[in-house]
């Protein structure tokens, strides 16, 4: 692997698609931390909204910085599986994307709460223009990679602009609310559209097994940040009354749900399909989007569950139940379409995930006669019950236990 040891500045080539035994290195790990703080950020935030009472408002909010999360990171993840050499310059404006993550952050209670994208757009223009000056060293240094190197360069300064032009028009009130929305979602097509016209001049050595791991570590994060929501929830309960029954309960199968998710992701390696359907990787990592957001949704879904067994909450626990239910639906729904893209065969079955999720969507209304936090428990039963009639049909691999 390229180290800065090796010098001040390492020629910037595309690395090998079939490299060994190819793991995270120590920077990526440290870029995920500033992300564990803007996701926690915008957890919070929407969990705020749903305790409020406000959850469908808060939604648009919630997916667009989501948005801005995701593809900033998904960006880096994709340019370091090809173009990481890890000498001083990679290092300093990998560290230059990490400062604009933590003022996107910091400008989430804005965006989500009073829809001031101002410090939300100025972190992302810092982290995308940090990844404009990889992409031209790339396109500089590795002329087998110039034609898509340089795509990546404009199309990404391009939106860019885009992004800033949106923002000054918001501004000084030229933009109505009215195409506020509107905007916002042709610029995020326009992003979504940078890759498949970069590529279309020339593939990146993305590799497969790397790729796949560093999904699973994000995926792993999220799970993460739904624990420390329970956490704050409880935490919160606790600062103003007595461990409860269904406090217990919902906290226990918060646990337990999380554990079910991890489990069903975790279920298909996804880099011995990745390497062998490398065209259909858009689709399985762009749906990512999707089950990212619901793990996220998910956790502020599980903090207002728990938060609501100590505290009266303007909000119905019809409302609550579906904030937990939804997401996982949603999670559960994208996790086995994302997989049909790259696997031989459905990981899960499709009448075992359909079934399972309308069983979920169908237990919030019960929510006023049983309670939340016995909706919640059979959110999570019934989780766990597609694990074990999905692992039980499974054929069992020579030399495996199980």
């Amino acid at each position: 692997m390229p180290s800065a040891s090796k010098g001040f500045r390492v020629r910037m080539r595309a690395r090998a698609i079939d490299e060994p035994h190819r793991v995270s290195s120590q920077l990526e790990l440290l870029f995920d931390l500033t992300f564990v703080v803007a996701v926690a950020v915008v957890t919070a935030r929407f969990a705020h909204a749903i305790a409020d009472g406000h959850g469908l408002a808060g939604l648009i909010p919630f997916l667009q910085v989501f948005f801005a999360v995701w593809w900033a990171w998904m960006n880096f993840t994709w340019f370091a599986s090809s173009y990481d050499t890890d000498d001083v310059p990679y290092r300093l404006l990998t560290m230059v994307q990490m400062a604009g993550v933590l003022v996107l952050a910091a400008g989430v209670p804005a965006a989500e709460g009073e829809s001031d994208f101002r410090a939300v757009t100025l972190g992302y223009f810092i982290m995308r223009i940090a990844l404009v000056a990889q992409w031209l060293r790339a396109g500089v240094e590795d002329p087998a990679s110039r034609r898509p190197a340089l795509r990546y360069a404009v199309g990404i300064s391009v939106v860019q602009a885009g992004w800033l032009l949106r923002l000054a028009l918001v501004e000084t009130g030229v933009l109505p609310p009215s195409a506020q929305l509107p905007s916002f979602a042709a610029l995020v097509v326009l992003e979504l559209a940078v890759p498949w016209w970069a590529e279309r001049a020339g593939t990146t050595n993305w590799h497969p097994h790397h790729i796949a791991e560093r999904y699973g570590l994000f995926t792993i994060i999220l799970l993460g940040e739904s624990v420390l929501a329970v956490s704050r929830g409880v935490e919160g309960v606790l600062a103003g009354a007595e461990v409860s029954g269904p406090l217990v309960v919902i906290a226990l199968s918060g646990l337990v749900l999380l554990f079910a998710l991890w489990w069903l992701y975790f279920l298909s390696p996804a880099g011995e399909g990745l390497s062998a359907r490398r065209h259909r990787s858009y689709l399985w990592g762009y749906g990512h989007y999707g089950i990212f957001a619901a793990l996220a949704a998910l956790g502020a879904g599980l903090e207002v569950a728990v938060e609501q067994t100590g505290h009266h909450l303007p909000v119905s626990p019809v409302a609550i139940c579906y904030a937990v239910a939804i997401p996982t639906g949603v999670f559960l729904l994208l996790l086995w379409v994302v997989h049909a893209f790259i696997v031989d065969g459905p990981v899960i079955l499709p009448g075992v995930v359909l079934g399972g999720v309308t069983a979920i969507l169908l237990l919030p209304p019960a929510a006023p006669w049983i309670g939340v936090a016995a909706v919640v428990a059979a959110i999570a039963a019934v989780c766990v019950l597609m694990i074990a009639v999905t692992v039980s049909g499974r054929p069992r691999r020579p030399g495996r236990e199980g």
